[in-house]
């Protein structure tokens, strides 16, 4: 087998496994009678670097390097597990991969816990720019959208995941299910 041969298989070797490895949900920390859904599962990333043909060392992609995939891990613990945001944020700061979409959004994630919206909405789009189409950010921007009263604009964003993965995938029913509860209500998400 060539070489990139044997990368790609042993990626998709690791992905596989990362993938069947057991997750057990746990319900991020939220207000009264609201709440965020089970956390997503890590690693965030499974695309992998471009090969750049002339360097010394290609860069490893996020998910083939297992101090990322670990600082990661560790990370999201912090935050889903033992609520500690201001941690978290920290660790997934000291990974250097903001351009990594979960990065970002788990990032906005835990400014809006710690009710900081502006910072929030600036992580939340950075991960939308890293992937328009990943579907945790539109739900967790949607739920920021509401609890800032912006109804339409969290409709919106259950449109777009509805465009991405349907109506009956978890990110939609969740967001969903929060535009269904009355304005005012003063639920957190």
């Amino acid at each position: 087998m060539s070489r990139s041969a044997l990368r790609v298989a042993a990626l998709a070797m690791f992905s596989i496994a990362l993938i069947a490895a057991p997750v057990v949900p746990t319900l991020a920390a939220g207000g009264g009678g609201g709440g965020d859904p089970p956390a997503p599962s890590p690693p965030p990333e499974t695309k992998a670097a471009p090969v750049k043909k002339g360097k010394k060392a290609a860069k490893q992609s996020s998910l083939a390097d297992p101090a990322f995939v670990e600082g990661y891990r560790s990370a999201y613990a912090m935050i889903y597990q033992r609520n500690d945001h201001a941690a978290g944020i920290e660790q997934l700061k000291a990974l250097g991969r903001d351009d990594v979409a979960n990065v970002a959004n788990l990032i906005g994630y835990s400014y809006r816990k710690l009710g900081d919206y502006r910072l929030s909405q600036i992580w939340y789009e950075r991960a939308l720019k890293a992937d328009p189409n990943h579907v945790l950010t539109w739900q967790y921007y949607g739920l920021w959208q509401i609890e800032q009263g912006n109804r339409e604009s969290a409709q919106y964003h259950l449109s777009r995941i509805a465009a991405i993965c349907g109506t009956s995938c978890e990110e939609y029913r969740s967001l969903a299910s929060a535009l269904e509860q009355a304005p005012g209500t003063g639920l957190v998400y």
